[in-house]
């Protein structure tokens, strides 16, 4: 009998990651509307129907932000030259002090092409920890005693049906190129 029923687990737990593979995961963003670095209402509306690359950061970051923006700004580079249709969204993690012009500022420290660069802001601190938990499964934490936000440095591939599809750590060499072969498999 037990070894039925350890026979029967294996084979469960082998169909159940068969069942897996490239599936958008079972959350689906929720509805949201913030405003951007060109003081335009941004959310899932404009986004509906278009891949899109997630990520957070903040303009007075003093460690992870930079790397990640660069690695973001080559990432988009790639996908231009690929002919792929992708938005990129950034959500600042430090609203009070990244203001629209705050962030056009910074974005163009990285890129000269804004035209599907959305860099985020409109809501409060609670807000943004309150979305990257729920929405994301990363956290967001600005500490008291600090002007640095905590916060997670993974891109989120979410699909044209507003699935989050995958995350990648942006320090993987491999992270550009896993992304565009994710986002060509979810394009037919």
């Amino acid at each position: 009998m037990k070894i039925r029923l350890t026979l029967f687990t294996i084979v469960c737990l082998l169909l159940l990651s068969a069942c897996n593979g490239n599936q958008p995961y079972e959350k689906k963003i929720d509805t949201f509307s913030f405003i951007d670095q060109n003081e335009r209402s941004f959310g899932t509306e404009q986004l509906a129907g278009t891949v899109w690359i997630a990520s957070f950061i903040f303009a007075n970051c003093e460690t992870v932000c930079p790397p990640m923006m660069f690695e973001m700004a080559t990432l988009q580079k790639e996908i231009e030259k690929s002919g792929l249709k992708v938005e990129f969204v950034t959500f600042t993690v430090d609203p009070k002090n990244d203001t629209p012009e705050v962030l056009r500022e910074y974005v163009q420290q990285f890129t000269n092409n804004e035209a599907n660069w959305h860099m985020l802001t409109g809501y409060t601190q609670n807000d943004i920890e309150t979305f990257a938990r729920d929405q994301f499964q990363t956290i967001v934490q600005k500490p008291k005693s600090s002007d640095q936000v905590i916060h997670g440095t993974n891109f989120y591939v979410i699909d044209d049906n507003g699935y989050i599809r995958n995350e990648y750590n942006y320090t993987d060499d491999s992270t550009a190129d896993e992304i565009i072969e994710e986002i060509e498999d979810i394009y037919p």
